[in-house]
């Protein structure tokens, strides 16, 4: 008997139907020779510092750095039912060997061993390592199984990955929660990631846009334009000179030939950027429809960070191109069963673990209107990007036309497209407004004068950068440190495909970000909180090179190419420093606490700052504190705010509507009051509508608050 252990149930269910398991059991099948059970996520964990030592449960200076000798695991509290049932398989007399199905990559490795190790099983396993959910692909995989200890490797560089995670976050967190007196949570990648997007809105505050000025002249049917002014007097100058004169000589004609080559096949950081500048998708989002089609069988493995596929796929890919081509309903004369540039598709060395996404023959065939609108999106994005890769090149002609007049040279330029290709599907499914294309009509030969019958002065200004999209962003992760990272290195960059979504959605949780804008184009935005952070941070936990140093390093681990230890003690080794020789910065508490007044307390009078868990007076001595898990407000339905704390803490009172009452669950208006105790904690009063021009009503104290 096999024991065949799956990420999660629905792709246990899909692979135990391919391989005949098909009784249902408590957390597992069976059939035809095989138990086929699951992880549910992260069974088993990194135990928490205290579990290492007592007074780790409290945070202290002293105590750091915290490294420890043997890294100590547990399971996890709300999947223990589900590692009982695995470790009981395991144990069973019939149970000779294992097949690991996790997710074929580091943390599907990870996942898969920690259950295995935590279990003290010591019984063989092998690997199955597949692309595709499709019947066709998990038959093969299961023909083709290798031995575990060949990925060995692998779970080496996840287990790295892991605790170099924990020592970073943990000591680093620690350190400057402590010196800064709040809690300010680091991490290995998500930091860097921070400090690109503080840097860029640090860029845009501090610039300064200048004007500038052109002129513009319509001349023998062509527009074109002059160099920039700084002054507008000059550009006023030479419109009136052009107009005094009448006329523009055609100085040169220049055409060129040009192309723009098909797009490569989508990885998963480029489907993700696709999907937030196409659709508004957050690149989360993007990853969860992705896993979700993966999981139906109506598209390859997601988390991949390679855009090509293999030699051994050139025979299956035309008729795939085709049955993609006609499920969208595309029939057009750009289509291309075959690829047109074999080379921008196909090619084994650059294709690591698995091959790019795109669609299956499963899809194909399947009746696709019962998914989400965001997977079929997706779909749709994944399906048309095949089809562009397979079609032409995109060509056009590109004229230059310059003119002279009034003693200044004038440009204009054009596109006329003589061969759609590739761009032809992509308009059909994503239309765009298309600039300078088919620009200008036929123009006079060269050394031609002709009649100037406009000139006018138009004024600009010099543009800032602009803010981080997780488009933009996930751009910027990707490349981030690649001018420092050797030609030859095979990954660059911030995260892995498979991370970096999970890294912005941290950022946003914490409140270090902000998603500002409309649905569709959403800004990544620093808060104060993001900003504070990275000014106190030194510059080995914020550098983005150093951190895409290390996710390189993490791949020799991977390829067996360095050796685990060496890269832990790096860790290690930069942690100690940062323990022993950071110092806090000069004004940082005030820096920290910066932005964050949002009043002064009625109690004391003293400034009331915003913290993670409420709003504290900054005065020790005083108790005032309006917790952010408010129970009063619990109690009435209501969610205490920012605006209403600023509010209550302006004017003493703030109006509420629809609160709800608990014995009769109606709903009223009321204003709500406040006012302090002797030692400055709040109490809170109702004032109702009916009743403001009486005498305020009864007040009761509840837990502490007067109701």
């Amino acid at each position: 008997m096999k024991l065949v252990i799956a990420e999660k149930p629905s792709v246990a269910q899909s692979l135990a139907r391919v391989i005949g398991a098909t009784k249902r059991q408590d957390g597992y099948l069976e059939g035809n020779g095989y138990l086929v059970s699951w992880c549910v996520g992260h069974l088993v964990e990194l135990s928490a510092p205290e579990h290492y030592d007592e007074r780790f449960a409290k945070w202290r200076l002293e105590d750091l750095p915290i490294l420890p000798e043997r890294f100590l695991y547990e399971v996890s509290a709300g999947t223990s039912k589900q590692y009982q049932i695995l470790k009981g398989l395991m144990e069973r007399p019939d149970v000779k060997s294992l097949v690991c199905a996790t997710d074929a990559g580091r943390e599907g490795e990870l996942i898969f061993r920690l259950v295995y190790n935590q279990c003290r099983c010591k019984k063989p396993f092998e690997r199955l390592w597949i692309s595709s959910m499709e019947d066709t692909a998990i038959r093969e995989g299961f023909e083709k199984l290798k031995d575990g200890t060949a990925y060995d490797a692998l779970y080496e560089a996840a287990l790295c990955r892991e605790r170099a995670d924990w020592i970073v976050g943990m000591n680093a967190t620690r350190l400057f929660s402590c010196l800064y007196g709040q809690t300010l949570a680091v991490g290995r990648v998500m930091t860097p990631t921070l400090a690109m997007v503080v840097m860029r809105d640090a860029q845009i505050a501090a610039f300064k846009p200048e004007p500038f000025w052109t002129v513009q002249i319509t001349a023998g049917g062509i527009t074109a334009t002059s160099s920039r002014f700084q002054k507008k007097d000059e550009a006023e100058s030479l419109a009136s000179l052009c107009r005094e004169e009448g006329e523009a000589m055609i100085r040169t004609i220049e055409t060129k030939e040009k192309l723009e080559k098909p797009p490569l096949l989508y990885d998963l950081t480029g489907l993700q950027r696709d999907a937030n500048r196409i659709l508004g998708f957050t690149a989360q989002q993007t990853l969860d429809f992705t896993q979700s089609l993966y999981e139906k069988k109506l598209v390859t493995y997601p988390r991949t960070d390679s855009r090509y596929l293999t030699d051994d796929m050139r025979e299956m890919l035309p008729a795939l191109i085709a049955s993609v081509a006609e499920k969208f309903g595309y029939s057009g004369d750009a289509l291309r069963t075959d690829p047109v540039r074999p080379a921008s598709v196909f090619d084994n060395s650059k294709v690591s673990d698995h091959h790019a996404i795109i669609p299956t023959k499963t899809m194909a065939g399947s009746d696709i209107t019962d998914l989400s609108s965001g997977e079929k999106a997706v779909l749709q994005l994944i399906s048309v990007r095949l089809l562009c890769a397979a079609a032409e090149d995109h060509r056009y002609a590109e004229m230059t036309v310059k003119l002279s007049s009034g003693s200044e040279e004038f440009t204009n330029k054009g596109k006329t497209v003589q061969i759609p290709g590739w761009k032809a599907i992509w308009q059909h499914f994503y239309p765009e407004k298309r600039k300078d294309e088919d620009a200008s009509g036929p123009v006079p030969a060269e050394g031609n004068l002709v009649k100037v019958d406009a000139a006018e002065v138009k004024e600009g200004k010099t543009s800032p950068p602009k803010h981080f999209t997780e488009d933009t962003l996930l751009s910027a992760m990707e490349t981030a440190g690649a001018d420092e990272t050797p030609d030859e290195a095979e990954r660059k960059g911030l995260g892995t495909p498979a991370t970096r979504a999970a890294t912005i959605e941290k950022l946003v949780q914490r409140g270090f970000i902000e998603r500002k804008g409309d649905k569709k184009t959403r800004q990544l935005i620093a808060t104060d909180k993001g900003s504070s952070l990275i000014t106190v941070m030194p510059e080995q936990i914020q550098s983005a090179s150093m951190t895409a140093e290390w996710e390189q390093k993490l791949l020799q681990v991977e390829h067996g190419e360095l050796d685990g230890g060496e890269f832990m003690s790096g860790i290690e080794g930069m942690i100690e420093n940062l323990v022993t020789t950071y110092e806090k910065v000069k004004g940082a508490d005030a820096l920290m606490s910066r932005n964050k007044v949002i009043g002064n307390c009625p109690h004391c009078g003293a400034e009331v700052l915003e913290r993670q868990k409420g709003w504290f007076c900054s005065n020790r001595e005083c108790r005032f504190v309006l917790w952010k898990d408010n129970a009063y407000f619990t109690k009435i339905g209501k969610r205490l705010t920012p605006q209403v704390v600023e509010k209550l803490l302006r004017d003493g009172r703030v109006k509420l509507k629809d609160c709800k009452s608990q014995k009769t669950g109606k709903t009223y208006n009321a204003d709500l009051l406040l006012t302090t105790e002797a030692d400055g904690r709040p109490q809170f009063s109702m004032e109702f509508e009916k009743r403001k021009e009486a005498q305020r009503p009864e007040r009761k104290v509840m837990n502490g608050y007067v109701s």
